[in-house]
């Protein structure tokens, strides 16, 4: 599934950044911690240069813990790069964000008066829930949707630090289809942008083969279901998923899925390890290199 959703205010977003980004000191990128790869737009390195990167893994909570720790060692074997994993939840945390930023800096910025940080991220990956406490009060619209924040904006936090707001933005043409998808069973890519079922069924597959104990112990199944439109049928058939004639409703079963998913019903699962990226982005390389 390549998506292609890349809405007017993203474009200006991004024009706007380049402008600001030689006025930067710190980059703070905010991912998914279900999906950090997926979720880590290839135009914020770009953009950030050589700056320091606080890369945050949000959503820490809905993550698999241990493929987690896997995901903030590999991060943190680039230079000038710190990885942190949080939850909105955890506040106190949260609130440290601005000392980290001042310690990540070099000697030489320790007198400068107001510290410039940038903060960035794909839609829907928390970043504007952050913003607010780190603020302490309602500054940044926060919303379920995908690309609630549209507007840039400047902020000033403690330890004279004034924080750069951007709208979330995705990069014009995802050509991974992998990414496409896991960005969509997470949440970050507008429902109208994709056929939710066919999202549904990637995440069921996935499940199927990573995480089948927590289906089985969340739909209550006696056995694994064979394959992933199968599996839709039997949460279709335990949930009233069932239209008139017994005919299955696999929108709703979809649906119940997603929801299920994205809000940890199912369980704390993550999408992608390092190493499933490394090997899908070695194949792709094999394959360019095969047709040139």
């Amino acid at each position: 599934m390549a998506v292609n959703w890349y809405p007017g205010h993203m474009l200006r977003a991004r024009k706007k950044i380049k402008e600001i980004m030689p006025h930067i000191d710190l980059v703070i990128e905010v991912m998914d911690a279900r999906i950090p790869y997926s979720s880590e737009n290839p135009i914020v390195s770009e953009l950030r240069g050589q700056r320091p990167n606080i890369k945050i893994l949000n959503k820490d909570d809905l993550a698999d813990p241990e493929v987690t720790k896997l995901w903030i060692d590999h991060f943190e074997q680039e230079q000038g790069v710190k990885a942190i994993a949080l939850s909105m939840h955890q506040k106190g945390q949260i609130r440290q964000i601005p000392a980290l930023c001042r310690n990540l800096i070099s000697r030489k910025k320790d007198s400068v008066k107001s510290l410039r940080v940038m903060i960035m991220g794909v839609p829907n990956v928390g970043k504007s829930t952050l913003i607010n406490i780190l603020a302490g009060k309602m500054l940044a619209k926060v919303g379920d949707e995908p690309a609630v924040t549209r507007q840039q904006q400047r902020i000033s936090l403690e330890n004279n630090i004034e924080l750069y707001d951007s709208p979330g933005m995705l990069w014009p043409r995802m050509k991974n289809e992998d990414i496409g998808y896991r960005l969509a069973v997470s949440g970050a890519i507008k429902n109208t942008a994709l056929e939710f079922e066919d999202v549904a069924l990637y995440a069921a597959e996935y499940f199927l083969k990573t995480y089948p104990k927590a289906l089985i112990d969340r739909y209550k199944l006696k056995e694994l279901p064979q394959s992933d439109s199968v599996l839709l049928e039997s949460i279709a058939r335990k949930r009233g998923g069932l239209k008139a004639g017994g005919v299955i409703d696999l929108h709703k079963a979809s649906e119940i899925l997603l929801h299920e998913y994205r809000t940890g019903k199912l369980g704390r699962i993550s999408l992608e390890t390092p190493t499933m990226i490394k090997e899908a982005e070695s194949f792709i390389e094999n394959n360019d290199e095969s047709e040139n």
